[in-house]
């Protein structure tokens, strides 16, 4: 009677254990499936592991921020390049284009969304609910510099980057801000002492080792692995903005250590002579933006945003870098349409081309177009009495963002050993008397113009 009993009890036991799992299998698939959301429908097929960790830590997190009304869009550089190779198929699917998690399924530690500054007042009602979700966060705050200038250098500290960390995932939360040259910038990633350098490996991260400059994108709302989300409308074009985004910011310290040894020029003429100087420039920019030809401050130009932020009022010009290989026949004829004549054309495409034109009153834009060799970079020069040229020397460089006379342009990344090149080792003392043909640290002689070339290569109007 026993045996039989302990029988029947152990039976029972398996049948409870088996209706339990069943209960348990049946609560998963119909209610915590609802609730949290299903890795992908039947139609769209499934994913495993952590590629469907990754797609459920993008959809708390844009649940989490939908909650709060808070717009973000998604500048992943990983999936922005997987959807720009579909983006037509995209654009036009409002389900998405593909049965597969493709895109937040990709290996990654990261999934990068953009927040513009103007749309949130950073209520802290969303990282108590964060937290609730389940999500570990991190803010990193750094001074404003916006607020910089020769008058105050203390600047606020704002928030530049967050960090949710849920399960194996993070999502970085790039927090861009407008600035007066009209374009959105960012800020770096750097960490306090106090902060938990092992919360998530920062190095991996693709923004924040510099600040970055960007125009204001157009987005586009698609449907991608079943989740809304905002875009940039020209995922192509915003990547290859963000390959060539890093910014330098004026050192305003440095320019007011300057102004102590050096005081600025205060007078009328020096007032004057900023402001038109300032009006060229933007007129220049426009110019050969709407071109779409690629420039840097040079010269004089670049030495007064590198030395004082500001322009050199006894300079009497605004100097501009090209490279030839960015040349267009039609940066004369758009130039002279924007109010600006032809003063003067030396050399030629091949070899040591500048362009002078004519703003207002006595102040000139000078362009120069730079060549590349294997080890250097030059620009020309020519004498148009003797016909003589000069060669400019400088090192390789390559272009960042700045913001100049509330304009965003470019100035060379390596800038001190750009200004060094032209100024040499005392670039910090004002010169004002200055020979183009001798005084530059870096020129050299360049031999002389076949006569005649002279009416092709001299042309002065």
């Amino acid at each position: 009677m026993q045996k039989i009993n302990r029988n029947v009890v152990l039976a029972l036991l398996s049948l409870t254990s088996l209706v339990f799992l069943l209960f348990q299998l049946c609560y998963y698939k119909f209610y915590l499936s609802q609730k949290n959301g299903a890795a992908f429908s039947k139609a769209r097929g499934s994913q495993s592991g952590q590629d469907s960790t990754r797609w459920h830590v993008v959809r708390k997190f844009l649940g989490l921020i939908s909650s709060h009304n808070i717009p973000v869009y998604l500048i992943d550089p990983l999936i922005l390049g997987l959807v720009d190779k579909d983006i037509e198929q995209i654009r036009s699917s409002p389900d998405g284009p593909s049965p597969e998690c493709k895109y937040f399924c990709a290996p990654r530690d990261f999934t990068t969304f953009a927040l513009l500054d103007k749309t949130w007042k950073h209520d802290v009602g969303l990282f108590r609910t964060a937290e609730k979700m389940g999500f570990q966060w991190l803010k990193i705050v750094n001074k404003d510099p916006r607020l910089d200038g020769m008058d105050d250098l203390s600047g606020m500290e704002i928030p530049l980057h967050y960090i949710f960390k849920l399960a194996s995932h993070a999502i970085h939360l790039v927090v861009f801000y407008e600035r007066s040259g009209n374009f959105l910038w960012h800020g770096p990633l750097r960490l306090k002492q106090h902060m938990d350098r092992k919360f998530v490996p920062f190095r991996k991260l693709h923004f924040g080792r510099y600040p970055g400059a960007y125009e204001k994108p157009e987005l586009l709302l698609v449907s991608i692995d079943d989740l809304k989300v905002q875009i940039p409308k020209n995922p192509s074009s915003f990547l290859e903005e963000m390959s060539h985004s890093r910014f330098l910011e004026c050192r305003y310290r440095e320019a007011r250590a300057f102004f102590q040894l050096y005081p600025d020029d205060a007078s009328l003429d020096a007032v004057e002579f900023r402001k038109k100087a300032k009006s060229l420039l933007h007129l220049a920019a426009l110019t050969l933006n709407n071109l779409g030809v690629k420039f840097w401050l040079s010269s004089g130009t670049c030495l007064g945003w590198y030395r004082q932020c500001n322009v050199i009022p006894h300079s009497k010009d605004v100097d501009l870098g090209i490279f030839i290989r960015d040349y267009k026949a039609d940066i004369i004829p758009a130039f002279q349409k924007a109010g600006l004549p032809l003063k003067h054309k030396f050399g030629k495409v091949e070899d040591s081309l500048e362009l002078s034109f004519q703003g207002e009153d006595d102040v000139k834009l000078d362009i120069f177009f730079f060549y590349e060799e294997d080890d250097h970079i030059w620009n020309g020069g020519t004498q148009a009495k003797s016909g003589k040229k000069f060669k400019y020397l400088f090192p390789k460089f390559t272009l960042c963002w700045t913001e100049f006379v509330e304009l965003k342009v470019h100035v060379p990344c390596e800038t001190l050993q750009y200004v060094e090149a032209n100024y040499g080792p005392e670039w910090k003392v004002p010169v004002k008397t200055w020979d183009w043909k001798s005084s530059p640290f870096n020129v050299q002689d360049n031999g002389v113009w076949p006569i005649d070339e002279w009416d092709n290569v001299i042309q002065i109007y």
